[in-house]
């Protein structure tokens, strides 16, 4: 039977991200826990917030409830059209460690993260900086933590990766992606080694570095035109030839990204073009995913439906083992993430959407279209 030979690729497509998610768990490990007594050197913790007034508060009081460690919490209002500032103001008063930083207008060139993250770097009073969204939820330890993670490794630039909250469909389905992405295609231990920037990886979720490294890259000037600086700052900073890792920032931060589906679908089309849907790199990884993720779960599909007749014994053999090692990666992250079961076992089905999205963003960009968020038009690099 022709389908059965279709098991062989597809089995080999998907044990290369079982097998290197396995091996990565190794390396992707949590922020050690400071020795008993330690205090933490003092850390500006810089926030750009537009129209963030449902979620900015909760996230000052979770950043002002961390021990160990001397803060403060600068954040800078991007011409927010909601009480974001008013919110700000008013925590400014009953906390003098709380900042609020106004922002200036939106240059030609530049993004509105990067322009906001710069301008914080340049009112932060403290050598350590710790960039974090306004949809970011803190645990008490976490700064504490984070900056042991930094002077532990002896890195630059460290970037942690928090809980990722769900609260409809498409998030519910795609946003577990992140860790299956990172984990099942980028080798975590030839990265530490290697300072390649193309092997560079980060989430733009949580970022900590040293004020010298941070100016000797250039920062967020040097990627201000980026739309997914989860990416680009890591590779500034590793072309400028500094060092660069990542961490599991689940146990110590949370965020909740998005609201509805179409945020999802805006969110992730947004950066799309600077990661994955990139015009050198779409195709190779439509071949991974779609081959190695989504075609054994159609082969299992069809033998079922047939009850397996007509297929080789081999051919049912492999068609079990490729479906195995397809969903294997998803099914060890319910246990070491927590991530949904269900999303999990739907997880052909997320990848096709996640694909659909990566290609619909390529197309958008090539016929000159551009997308908007937070009321801005953006035009990727």
């Amino acid at each position: 039977m022709i389908v059965a030979w279709l098991t062989l690729p597809g089995l080999a497509l998907a044990s290369l991200p079982a097998l290197l998610t396995l091996a990565n768990l190794r390396f992707f490990t949590r922020a050690p826990r400071p020795a008993p007594g330690a205090r933490a050197a003092g850390v500006s913790v810089l926030v750009p917030a537009r129209d963030e007034a449902r979620v900015i508060g909760r996230l000052a009081a979770a950043v002002l409830a961390n021990r160990d460690v001397d803060l403060e919490l600068v954040i800078l209002d991007d011409d927010s059209r909601d009480e974001t500032a008013a919110i700000v103001s008013a925590l400014a008063v009953t906390d003098p460690r709380v900042r609020l930083l106004r922002g200036q207008p939106l240059p030609p060139g530049w993004c509105g993260k990067q322009h906001a993250c710069w301008q914080l770097s340049q009112a932060a009073r403290h050598d350590i900086l710790v960039f974090l969204d306004a949809d970011v939820t803190l645990e008490p330890d976490a700064l504490a933590r984070t900056v042991a993670f930094l002077e532990t490794r002896r890195v630059d630039l460290a970037s942690g990766f928090p809980r990722q909250e769900t609260g409809c469909l498409l998030d519910w389905l795609l946003l577990p992606l992140i860790h299956f992405v990172l984990l099942g295609y980028l080798p975590l231990a030839i990265a530490r080694s290697d300072n390649r920037p193309g092997l560079a990886a980060g989430c733009g979720q949580l970022f900590i570095t040293r004020r010298e490294a941070y100016r000797a890259c250039g920062g967020h000037a040097a990627i201000k035109a980026s739309l997914h600086d989860g990416i680009k700052l890591p590779r500034a900073y590793r072309a400028a030839g500094l060092s660069t890792d990542l961490f599991d920032a689940g146990d110590i931060a949370r965020c909740r990204m998005y609201g509805t589906e179409r945020e999802v679908l805006r969110g992730l089309g947004k950066n799309a073009t600077e990661g994955i849907a990139a015009p050198g790199s779409i195709l190779p990884f439509t071949l991974l995913l779609a081959g190695g993720q989504i075609l054994p779960a159609v082969l299992l599909g069809c033998g079922l439906a047939a009850g397996w007749e007509g297929w080789p014994t081999w051919g049912v053999a492999m068609a079990l083992a490729a479906a195995a090692a397809a969903w294997a990666p998803r099914l060890v992250a319910v246990h070491r993430f927590g991530h949904s079961l269900t999303s999990a076992l739907v997880h052909p089905l997320g990848v096709a959407v996640f694909l659909g999205i990566q290609w619909t963003a390529l197309i958008r960009r090539s016929l000159g279209l551009k997308t908007s968020w937070r009321g801005r038009a953006l035009s990727p690099q």
